[in-house]
């Protein structure tokens, strides 16, 4: 068990360093605004791509249904992180971690069965 003292020391050194990291963060933003030549004009915040004027309309966006199979893809793929650290420890863990397992896969396909049946998977 620590002791107070042990312990105000720790957070000493974190107040320390939080204190070290905010003054040089401060010092390089000052210095930047004195050394930073700062002259905007018109060309300058003319967008471009690749140095090259822009010279037509920019594309159309995405639309919602983009991001949400990219979110989806996303949830689904650290979900099977989950399984791989399961799969490693499989022996140790018995049959309370295989059945936590199922349930975690059973929410899985519910999951998946939900958004398939509500079109988030179809590519319009």
């Amino acid at each position: 068990m620590q002791t107070f003292e042990t312990f105000g020391n720790n957070w000493v050194v974190v107040l320390l360093m939080a204190g070290a990291a905010f003054a040089m963060g401060m010092t390089l933003l000052t210095l930047n605004k004195i050394v930073a030549p700062a002259k905007p004009n018109a060309v300058k915040s003319a967008p471009y791509e690749s140095g090259v004027p822009d010279v037509s309309a920019p594309k159309a966006r995405y639309t919602p249904r983009f991001y949400l199979v990219a979110m989806l893809f996303v949830v689904f793929d650290i979900e099977a992180i989950f399984i791989y650290p399961w799969a490693v420890l499989f022996d140790g863990l018995g049959l309370y971690g295989f059945v936590d397992m199922l349930v975690f896969i059973g929410l899985l396909v519910a999951g998946y069965i939900y958004a398939w049946k509500k079109g988030a998977l179809e590519w319009v």
